[in-house]
């Protein structure tokens, strides 16, 4: 099996030029991913959540991660809006608390967020309450996040290449191809 961090280089590699950006940012990556991985394997669902800006990109995710083309188990990966639509009109602690109740009892092997946007978004009231979900956050400095710079159009190209390599490592998780240690 292939260390993971060698993995995902070769990976980006392979993309080409365009991917090239990838490269530098493989250090920050790798640690992130390494953990939602390693939580995808041991069963918890995973909940998707954008800011409304790219809520496009949830909608992408959820059409993609769960295709028969992937060949691999279906995955517990949902996006958090479609089954909590008032999550934008929630605003104080204790209605934040109910939410998180709901959601452990939902999904009693557990649950993590991923997250994709601005650290300032309405959102992340709620999701910074918990230090294990996925970050993808744009223009913003947090700690334990993928940082993505907001270039406009390129930004969007930048997620669906993240996208892609974030699946091929879950297939590579899966099918033993590399080491998460």
């Amino acid at each position: 099996m292939t260390p993971i961090l060698e993995w995902t280089l070769e990976t980006i590699r392979e993309e080409g030029s365009s991917f090239s950006w990838m490269e530098e940012c493989r250090y920050e990556w790798v640690p992130i991913i390494q953990r939602a991985i390693k939580k995808i394997l041991d069963g918890y669902t995973v909940l998707i959540l954008t800011d409304d800006l790219r809520s496009w990109y949830a909608k992408y995710i959820a059409d993609k991660i769960n295709t028969l083309q992937n060949e691999r188990p279906f995955l517990p990966i949902y996006t958090l809006k479609s089954m909590f639509h008032n999550l934008d009109k929630m605003d104080n602690r204790e209605e934040l608390d109910l939410l998180e109740d709901m959601l452990e009892i939902s999904y009693p092997r557990g649950y993590f967020i991923w997250y994709i946007g601005s650290a300032e978004a309405i959102y992340t009231k709620f999701l910074f309450r918990k230090n294990d979900n996925l970050l993808w956050i744009i223009d913003g400095d947090v700690p334990n996040s993928f940082y993505l710079k907001n270039g406009g159009i390129s930004l969007d190209i930048k997620l669906i290449q993240l996208f892609k390599l974030f699946n091929k490592t879950i297939d590579a998780s899966l099918f033993n191809e590399l080491s998460l240690k």
